[in-house]
């Protein structure tokens, strides 16, 4: 079976693929004894990975998943992918539990993946500033040899922007956090729109999961509708044929023609952010210096060779203050309304306002 495997990986890395996202790259191998996994404890059960009607939710996946055959797999698919420079991989981490510490093993030296994403920012509670620095600093301990790949939408979960019921204002100052956090960054198709989730009806859906568990989980089609490019037909310039899913009528006002002839839109935001982040490799690849909150406000400083940049994200509507760290300091990100130091290097924030500086 690992043979087959890897004989169709080199069939696409021959025809110039760049790579490969893997699935529940934590399942590939079940116990050898086939054992039955124990319950789990109502108070460790949560709905990080899978809604809380499912069956899945009330074991304890010790035999089902998490296998130590499984890095001896992914060593022989690494082998595979270095053979084809540049070549890469994501994994997909399922593990409500674990998820952090298991990407930290995975994705550790060279002979792995070269990164993973876990679902702690794809969860249905609000994303507060506390909640960001509890989650890199257990990285920090858990995976520090390792390389996160960051989301807040993916085709599993309820949108961001519905999820967190975030503004305009607020939907900039997360995309901007994504995008200088240290690791990679996945963004789901229609969130650099800020599309909110569809409201599809019951006879529409597609998705087994809503199928079955309706009403009391609707399943993941609200998220999975397609991409709307432009607003002059009733599929969002998607397909002239019938789309696999409505396009919502709601959608169609924040296509993609639209917001290109408005520069101060959304999509312009993000273009922005993945471009200041392109440009100082401190943000694309630099460590930090430990993921830190004042209140509602986050804020670290990011490193890579002689490059230092200090960024804070205000998290709220309410303006608030803090210090610039010791040094000669200078704004960069003036395009995503990054606000200037004081002359005393006091960081003036308004509500969601971003602060980017380059020290000198």
């Amino acid at each position: 079976m690992q043979d087959a495997l890897l004989d169709v990986t080199r069939f696409w890395l021959d025809r110039g693929v760049d790579g490969f996202r893997l699935d529940t790259i934590n399942f590939y191998y079940a116990d050898k004894q086939l054992r039955d996994n124990p319950a789990l404890p109502k108070e460790q059960r949560n709905a990080t990975i899978a809604p809380s009607v499912n069956p899945y939710n009330h074991q304890e996946h010790v035999y089902s998943k998490n296998q130590p055959e499984n890095l001896e797999f992914l060593a022989r698919f690494r082998a595979l992918l270095d053979e084809y420079p540049g070549s890469a991989a994501v994994g997909e981490v399922g593990d409500a539990q674990r998820g952090l510490e298991i990407m930290g093993e995975y994705t550790a030296g060279n002979d792995r993946v070269q990164m993973c994403y876990a679902f702690e920012f794809l969860a249905k509670d609000p994303l507060p500033a506390t909640r960001v620095v509890e989650v890199l600093n257990k990285v920090d301990d858990v995976a520090s040899d390792g390389w996160a790949c960051w989301a807040f939408s993916n085709h599993d979960v309820i949108r961001h922007a519905s999820r967190w019921e975030l503004s305009a204002a607020a939907m900039r100052a997360y995309a901007t956090l994504i995008l200088c956090l240290r690791g990679s960054v996945c963004l789901y198709q229609g969130e650099e729109l800020g599309l909110h989730e569809a409201d599809v009806a019951f006879e529409d859906l597609q998705d087994p999961y809503g199928i079955e568990f309706w009403p009391e989980f609707k399943g993941r089609d609200g998220c999975r509708t397609p991409m709307v490019w432009e607003p002059s037909n009733s599929h969002g310039g998607f397909t002239a044929g019938d789309p696999w899913l409505p396009v919502s009528r709601d959608h169609l006002h924040s296509a993609v023609a639209t917001q290109e002839d408005d520069s101060s839109a959304l999509l312009h935001h993000y273009r922005r952010a993945i471009a200041l982040r392109n440009t100082h490799k401190a943000l694309s690849k630099g460590s930090h210096d430990g993921v830190k909150a004042m209140g509602d406000v986050v804020h670290f400083t990011r490193h890579h060779d002689d490059q230092t940049v200090f960024c804070a994200i205000n998290l709220s509507d309410e303006p608030a203050t803090l210090d610039l760290p010791e040094g000669s300091w200078v704004t960069i990100g003036s395009e995503l309304c990054c606000t200037a130091p004081g002359p005393v290097g006091l960081v003036q924030l308004g509500g969601w306002q971003v602060a980017i500086a380059l020290k000198t």
